[in-house]
C-alpha cells in the first residue's frame, strides 16, 4: 500500500473492487499513471461475483492472471462448477442443468472458472503490486468530487484515522458501486425498475447439505423455483466444497436478522433438513438501476456505479468487467494523444446499450418466464402437461448462454452494417464480424491469434489483400494509432473468419473487416479510434 502518493496523475479510479482492480491493471499495463482508492484494507469475505465468464477469463488471461486466479479456486477442479434448476424443493425430481457455459467454449480463448469475488481480488492486488505507474490506497474514501475544465480533484479521507488528502487528475472513475459518489456527485440520473422484493443474502456453514447434494455431481450453484415466489429464486451456491455455502431468496417486506427463521427456510428450500452455521445475514432491495449515462465531462462510472441488478445468471461482476475492458484502452488513447474527439464517448455508446439489453432480455425476462410458467403448470394438478412443459424448459436452458453474446453492432466507432445495434443479444459465430468479438484461431505459426495481439490494434491479414493491408497501415502510421500486423495467409483462415484482413480492437473486438462497405484506409482508422486524433 502507498500513502505517500503524488497529488497529480492521469486517472484517479474510486472503488477498488473487482471492476476498480480490473481497469487500473489495464491503465497500468498502458503506461498510464493513475491511484486506486478503495475504503477497505483488505478484500471483505462476502462470497458474491462468483461465476466468471470465458470472456472475462480472456481479461484475466491479457492481464496477466489468469493462471493465478485459477489457482486461488475454492473448489477442486476435479469437482466441476455447473449449475442446476430444481421445482419446489433442491431435492425433488424435477430438474435440469442450467447456464452450461460450455456450449460456448469454442468462440472464446480460456475456459471460464468460478471461485468467490474475494479470492478475485486478491489475485488482482497483487497484479497491482507489480505495476510502478498504479499507486494503491487502501483505507482511504473519497469525500468530494470536482470538475474542471483541464482536470478533476478529488478529495479523500483515511477511512480509521483523521488524515485528508486532495488529488488531481485528468479524468476520474466511478466503479464504487450501487450508492457511487461519483455518480452523485456528478449529477449523473438513473432509470430504476424496482421489484419492490427484499431479498436475504445467508452465508452459512454446513456439512450435512454437502452429503445431501452429492447426489449432483460436479454442481456448485442451484437454482429452486417455488410457486409461491412468483418467479424470483431461492438460489444456493457453493462457496467451496464441503463447509460453506451462500444462499439469497426473497422475504418478507419488515424482515430482520432477529425476526424471522432462516434456518427453518433453508430446510424448506431444500426439501430436508440440515446442520446450519450462520456466519453473515444481511438484505437488499431487488431493483435494476442503469445510469442514463456513463460519462459526464472528465467523469465517467462502471460496474455496479453504472448498473445493478439481482445477481440472476452471473452477469454482475462480468458485464463490470468488460466495462473496465472497454474504459482502459480508451482512456490510455485519449492520455497518449491518438484518439479522435468521440472515442471517450463512445464507451457510454457501447456499454450502456448491452447493460439494458442484458437487464430487460435475460434477467427480467427471466422472472418473467419464470412467473408465467410457476402460475400455469403444477404437478399435483396436471402432472403430464408439467412434465411436458419442464421438458421443454430443460432444452430451452441451453438459449441462455447460446444468445448472450454481447456486440456493438451499432456503436459509431466500428465499420458495423448500417442497421446494426449494441446489444447482449447476439449468435455465436467464428465469421469475423465488425462489432463482435473475435473468435480464437490457431495461426500458420502454431500459435493462437489471441496470444499474438497487440496491446493496441492488430490487423489480422488473412492473404488476397495486400495493397489494403499496407495502406491501413500507413494510415494507423500517420494517425500515431499503435497497430500490428500479423499474416496468416492460408485459405482454411480466410473460410474460417470470411474475410480477407479484420482490424481487432485493443479489447478483442473486430473494428472492421475486408467484407464491410468502408474501404478507405484513412476512414478506416479514424472511425476505429472516434475520429481525428
Amino acid at each position: 500500500m502507498s500513502t505517500a502518493f503524488k497529488s497529480q496523475t492521469q486517472v484517479i479510479i474510486v472503488g477498488g473492487g473487482p471492476v476498480g482492480l480490473g481497469l487500473a491493471i489495464d491503465l497500468g499495463q498502458r503506461d498510464v499513471r493513475c491511484v486506486l482508492i478503495e475504503r477497505f484494507k483488505t478484500p471483505q469475505p462476502i462470497p458474491k461475483g462468483q461465476n466468471l465468464t470465458q470472456r472475462t477469463l480472456e481479461h484475466l488471461y491479457f492481464w496477466g492472471v489468469e493462471q493465478e486466479l485459477r489457482a486461488a479456486r475454492t473448489i477442486p477442479r476435479e469437482y466441476g462448477i455447473g449449475g442446476m434448476t430444481a421445482y419446489g424443493t433442491l431435492l425433488s425430481d424435477y430438474k435440469y442443468d442450467w447456464l452450461q457455459r460450455e456450449l460456448v467454449r469454442p468462440y472464446y480463448f480460456t475456459d471460464n472458472e468460478r471461485l468467490p469475488q474475494y479470492a478475485t481480488e486478491v489475485v488482482l492486488r497483487d497484479r497491482i503490486s507489480e505495476l510502478p505507474s498504479v499507486e494503491t490506497v487502501y483505507g482511504w474514501s473519497a469525500e468530494a468530487i470536482e470538475q474542471a475544465a483541464d482536470g478533476v480533484t478529488v478529495a479523500i479521507a483515511e477511512r480509521d484515522g483523521y488524515q485528508r488528502r486532495t488529488l488531481r487528475a485528468d479524468y476520474v472513475v466511478g466503479c464504487d458501486g450501487s450508492r457511487s459518489l461519483v455518480r452523485q456527485a456528478t449529477g449523473i440520473s438513473q432509470t430504476l425498475s424496482d421489484h419492490d422484493r427484499l431479498m436475504v443474502l445467508l452465508v452459512f456453514r454446513s456439512t450435512g447439505l454437502h452429503k445431501l447434494l452429492e447426489r449432483f455431481p460436479n454442481k456448485s450453484f442451484y437454482n429452486v423455483l417455488h410457486p409461491d415466489l412468483k418467479g424470483y429464486w431461492k438460489f444456493f451456491g457453493r462457496v467451496d466444497l464441503g463447509t460453506t455455502w451462500f444462499f439469497h431468496a426473497p422475504v418478507p417486506l419488515g424482515t430482520t436478522k432477529d425476526n424471522f427463521d432462516f434456518r427453518g427456510y433453508l430446510h424448506a428450500a431444500v426439501g430436508k433438513e440440515f446442520d446450519v452455521e450462520f456466519e453473515h445475514i444481511g438484505f437488499w432491495d431487488l431493483r435494476v438501476a442503469i445510469a442514463d449515462q456513463y460519462r459526464k465531462g472528465r467523469a465517467f462510472i462502471a460496474g455496479d456505479a453504472a448498473h445493478s441488478h439481482p445477481p440472476y445468471g452471473g452477469y454482475g461482476i462480468n458485464t463490470g468487467l468488460e466495462d473496465a475492458a472497454n474504459l482502459g484502452w480508451k482512456l490510455a488513447a485519449c492520455l497518449q494523444g491518438w484518439a479522435g474527439a468521440g472515442l471517450l464517448d463512445s464507451y457510454g455508446e457501447e456499454r450502456q446499450p448491452v447493460f439494458a439489453s442484458t437487464a430487460r432480455d435475460f434477467i427480467e425476462k427471466a422472472i418473467r418466464a419464470d412467473k408465467e410458467f410457476l402460475a400455469k403448470f403444477d404437478p399435483a394438478i396436471d402432472r403430464e402437461a408439467f412434465e411436458a412443459e419442464w421438458k421443454v424448459r430443460s432444452t430451452g436452458a441451453r438459449s441462455e448462454v447460446n444468445s448472450f453474446e454481447p456486440n456493438y453492432g451499432g456503436s459509431s466507432i466500428v465499420a458495423g452494417a448500417p442497421s446494426g445495434i449494441s446489444s447482449a443479444i447476439g449468435s455465436h459465430e467464428f465469421v469475423a464480424r465488425a462489432g463482435h468479438h473475435l473468435a480464437p484461431r490457431q495461426l500458420a505459426t502454431g500459435r493462437n491469434i489471441f496470444e499474438e495481439l497487440g496491446g493496441g490494434f492488430t490487423l489480422l491479414d488473412l492473404g488476397g489483400a495486400e495493397k489494403a493491408v499496407a495502406d491501413i497501415a500507413r494510415a494507423a502510421k500517420a494517425d500515431d494509432v499503435p497497430l500490428k500486423v500479423i499474416r496468416d495467409d492460408r485459405a482454411e483462415s480466410r473460410a474460417f473468419y470470411k474475410a480477407t484482413c479484420i482490424l481487432i480492437r485493443p479489447d478483442q473486438f473486430v473494428a472492421w473487416t475486408s467484407n464491410g462497405n468502408v474501404h478507405d484506409p484513412v476512414e478506416i482508422i479514424r472511425r476505429a479510434i472516434g475520429g481525428h486524433p
